[in-house]
């Protein structure tokens, strides 16, 4: 049994809307999917998106395969705002309408006091052809493409204020170890509603000080295995027998969905074969307002020990 660190996840607040993505069939709607959520990059300014969970017919709107999905940016200003709207509809006309046979919904889980109409950034890709129509009880824009039927998206799309940066280190003794032990943490997330996991397995967890700010955040390099004994030992935080950490990162719309996550993944990794110790990322306050203390989400007492 893996043992628990006594620390803290520090988490910050976002904007997110919700989807879901449908298709004809898994080949396109994995696609569509991937290219919306790829590239997390809210270090640079941009969205960062992520997959909740992948939906068969039987759950869809529209009776096809889909995928619940999120997009996120950094803030809640009007800046940040802006940027949502124009970042969300850039996502959507290069990564979703190109795809065939894919439709947009709105799928936040209850009625927010915001949204986006989505005619001036994705509608008008019609050139003017575009039409606003009701199916499926919602109102639809429905923009004709060259692959022969009409490009389905919901005219308006909720948003509202959600956390971001929830995330759990997982300390194992092999890379095999820490890809294995990672894979059934992101298996655990698929399974919770409202909650993404941004990186999947993510293999390189960062820190803010960093010697090249031009290029964004860098290796938390005290925590790399492999520089243990090429940086002084003091400064190495790697632990004797641990050759690998992965770090899962995942946003939720509320902080509750965020605790949750993390008490789920825990429990269900924590008896893991290669898990050595669980911990989590924190910059000691500097990032973000929430900080989530593991050992105040309910697990056995025993896994501090």
């Amino acid at each position: 049994m893996a043992i628990i660190e006594d620390t803290y996840c520090e988490a910050f607040e976002g904007l997110c809307c919700q989807l879901m993505v449908t298709a004809q069939d898994a080949k396109f709607l994995n696609k569509a999917a991937n290219f919306f959520t790829a590239l997390p990059s809210t270090v640079f300014g941009d969205a960062e998106g992520g997959i909740v969970r992948w939906l068969t017919g039987k759950e869809t709107i529209d009776g096809r395969v889909g995928a619940i999905i999120q997009l996120w940016v950094n803030g809640t200003g009007k800046k940040a705002i802006a940027k949502f709207y124009e970042q969300l509809g850039r996502r959507l006309r290069q990564g979703i309408l190109v795809i065939p046979t894919t439709a947009v919904f709105d799928y936040y889980p209850h009625k927010t006091e915001m949204n986006f109409n989505m005619m001036n950034n994705v509608g008008h890709c019609g050139d003017g052809y575009e039409d606003i129509i009701i199916k499926f009880e919602r109102k639809m824009i429905s923009i004709p493409i060259m692959m022969g039927y009409d490009f389905l998206i919901e005219q308006e799309l909720s948003y509202s204020k959600g956390v971001m940066g929830g995330n759990l280190w997982l300390f194992c003794d092999s890379v095999d170890s820490g890809i294995k032990v990672g894979r059934e943490a992101v298996k655990i997330i698929y399974e919770i509603d409202n909650v993404s996991s941004i990186f999947e397995v993510c293999s390189a967890g960062s820190k803010i000080e960093t010697n090249f700010p031009e290029i964004g955040p860098t290796t938390n390099h005290p925590y790399c295995p492999t520089l243990r004994g090429k940086i002084p030992n003091e400064e190495s935080k790697v632990p004797e027998g641990v050759n690998s950490i992965p770090e899962i990162v995942f946003n939720a719309l509320d902080i509750d969905v965020i605790k949750s996550t993390m008490l789920h993944v825990i429990e269900g990794i924590v008896n893991m074969e290669g898990l050595l110790k669980i911990s989590a990322g924190n910059y000691g306050g500097k990032l973000g307002k929430y900080k989530i203390y593991l050992r105040e989400l309910g697990l056995k007492e025993s896994y501090f020990t």
